[in-house]
């Protein structure tokens, strides 16, 4: 008897552990539904609040700067705008916004929400943190140099093929709303300028006088000769009569009584009282503030917390160990001379320069197109459906600007473009075509950029090409995929394997005369010197590069850095998974989720690691 009693009492006991486990005890199975419903609209409303914040976040920032983070972008709602985003009062006010925003989010319950949403809260964090990263820093005294400048801008968009497109009537008033706007932001340039003045925080001289030719081309005193005026003369022919006159009229008006006097004020400041001003020193360590500035550039553009004297040695490192490749490679282009001195041969070679038009140029990358796109299925599982075009750069900015992708617009109306600079077709060289074509066509900017847009996320996430805290992926994403070359059957040709290792070679030279300039006092012709010698560049190349990091200090070193971490990432999931290893499936983890920091990136190869992982 007493034996049964024990096991009576050993099964209610099972009985009460079993109502334990499975929720509160003592609660009916009607309660403990109730209680499950009550976690479940709990979570609802969980990821309700994060969706709400995350467009509110979008919205703002596009507001704030609907140019920067809408229209280049490939978000057209907000063509008509132009936001002053330098005023000091507008910069305080969106900063104060993102300080709230970022204490919302504190009070959202990262834990009620599922794995999807769970990357959508860590990327809004790191987007928030990342926004206030500058806000100690005097970006706003600093609004224009000759690679990033609101009024050549605009007036590259003039023509109506870059990301804000002209062939509609409205299209046309929305510009012209942008350029009724540009003489209060060339105001408030002026003004920011001229308190940069006060407190030493200005341009190098040399910047100055690069960006003057660029903007003497922009003011005209004929309307009709104005760049601004070029929408005019290119307007379609289903336009009415009574539209065609309006807008004509319209556009003549403000060019002429707005935009021309502002843009001429503009280069006579720059040409007087701010070159008179400009320092002779070539990098941010000579502002005040200067060090911790740069660091804060470091950490925006390549999502880590390295110093510059970690990226100065690995950019001598990786510059040694290219360099070494050049004895093999030599002779097979027929150079039979020094190892380090096979880029200077290179350049110098008339047999590498075979063009003699633009439009063989826009060819000759058409039929590097042409044969990516024949092989990209068997490296990518997931492809965009967006087109992209290739079109030269204009002759505004061609001097000045560097070859650059624009992404495509989220509703189609114009596709992806790949812009290849060229100043002299009979000068250019065939051996870097390939690599290029890699980096901003496709699988490189192209792929990424158009996927974003056709990925089901938030808006603060699908508009995320262009913005510099992204460029860690963006451009290392770009990199990696010019060393896809090999899988697609490039490199076998010397002169395209030298094109690719000559490029990844430059963006080493970068990670050492970025660091030279803006940590380690190096002048503008000592880091000319050192490209020149290393990459066997001309003066005026090695000039317009060098300049470039000047003005974008940080910016050059995220390729490298992203590019190094998505390798060393496949080099991993390649070891961990062996024969479960698949190149497709990589490829997905990577641009799969859009555009991701590289701590986060790293997180979702770990996972994908795991689940995979033969047993």
């Amino acid at each position: 008897m007493a034996f049964k009693k024990h096991l009576q009492l050993t099964s209610l006991s099972i009985a009460l552990l079993s109502v334990f486990v499975a929720g509160t005890p003592n609660l009916s199975i009607a309660a403990q539904a109730q209680s499950s419903a009550n976690i479940a609209v709990s979570n609802v409303q969980t990821k309700k609040q994060l969706d709400q914040l995350a467009d509110t976040f979008y919205e703002s920032r596009a507001k704030f700067d609907p140019l920067l983070y809408a229209s280049i972008n490939g978000d057209n709602r907000y063509d008509n705008q132009l936001a002053i985003s330098i005023a000091p009062q507008n910069r305080a006010k969106q900063f104060a916004l993102m300080h709230k925003m970022q204490a919302q989010l504190k009070r959202i319950s990262r834990a009620q929400l599922n794995e999807k949403d769970q990357l959508n809260f860590d990327l809004l964090a790191y987007e928030l943190d990342s926004a206030l990263h500058l806000e100690h820093f005097p970006e706003h005294l600093l609004p224009i140099n000759q690679m990033d400048n609101v009024p050549s801008t605009l007036a590259n968009f003039a023509g109506g093929d870059g990301s804000q497109p002209l062939k509609t009537v409205p299209q046309y008033y929305a510009y012209l709303a942008r350029l009724n706007v540009l003489p209060a932001w060339v105001e408030q340039a002026i003004k920011n300028m001229r308190e940069g003045i006060q407190k030493g925080i200005v341009q190098p001289k040399a910047i100055t006088l690069a960006m003057l030719p660029q903007f003497k081309a922009l003011p005209n005193a004929n309307a009709e000769a104005s760049i601004f005026y070029t929408p005019i003369k290119n307007m379609p022919a289903h336009f009415s009569a009574a539209d065609k006159q309006k807008l004509s009229k319209a556009y003549s008006q403000t060019i002429r009584t707005k935009l021309t006097p502002a843009l001429q004020r503009l280069v006579h400041f720059l040409e007087t009282d701010y070159l008179a001003a400009g320092r002779d020193t070539s990098g941010y360590s000579a502002l005040p503030n200067g060090a911790a500035w740069y660091q804060m550039r470091i950490k925006n553009n390549t999502t880590t917390d390295l110093t510059p004297d970690q990226i100065h040695a690995l950019g001598l490192q990786e510059v040694t160990r290219i360099q070494q490749q050049w004895a093999e490679l030599g002779p097979k282009l027929g150079y039979t001379g020094a190892a380090i001195d096979l880029p200077q041969w290179v350049s110098a070679q008339d047999k590498f320069k075979s063009f003699q038009t633009d439009t063989e140029i826009l060819d000759a990358y058409r039929a590097i197109d042409a044969q990516v796109q024949k092989k990209l299925p068997s490296l990518f599982s997931l492809l965009p459906k967006g087109k992209m075009e290739l079109q030269l750069e204009p002759e505004l900015s061609r001097a000045t600007a560097s070859d650059h992708y624009t992404p495509p617009s989220a509703d189609g109306s114009h596709p992806g473009i790949f812009w290849p600079v060229v100043n002299d077709p009979k000068k250019y060289s065939r051996v870097g075509m390939v690599t290029l074509f890699l980096h901003e066509g496709q699988p490189g900017h192209h792929l990424h950029a158009a996927l974003l847009k056709e990925i089901d996320l938030p808006k603060f996430r699908k508009f995320n090409t262009e913005n510099l805290n992204s460029a860690a992926f963006t451009e290392g994403w770009a990199l990696y995929a010019e060393t896809l070359g090999h899988e697609l059957g490039f490199y076998d040709n010397p002169e395209s394997y030298f094109g690719h290792l000559n490029d990844e070679l430059m963006r080493a030279v970068r990670l050492v005369v970025d660091t030279g300039l803006h940590a380690k006092g190096w002048t503008r012709e000592a880091a000319i010197d050192y490209m020149q010698k290393n990459l066997g560049y001309t003066e005026a190349k090695a000039k317009n590069q060098i300049e470039r990091y000047m003005v974008l200090p940080g910016q050059a070193l995220s390729y490298k850095i992203g590019a190094r971490k998505i390798l060393e990432l496949r080099a991993r999931a390649q070891q961990a998974l062996g024969p479960n290893f698949s190149l497709q499936k990589f490829h997905e983890i990577v641009i799969g989720d859009g555009t991701l920091p590289m701590p986060i990136l790293e997180a979702q190869v770990e996972k994908w690691i795991a689940k995979n992982k033969p047993q």
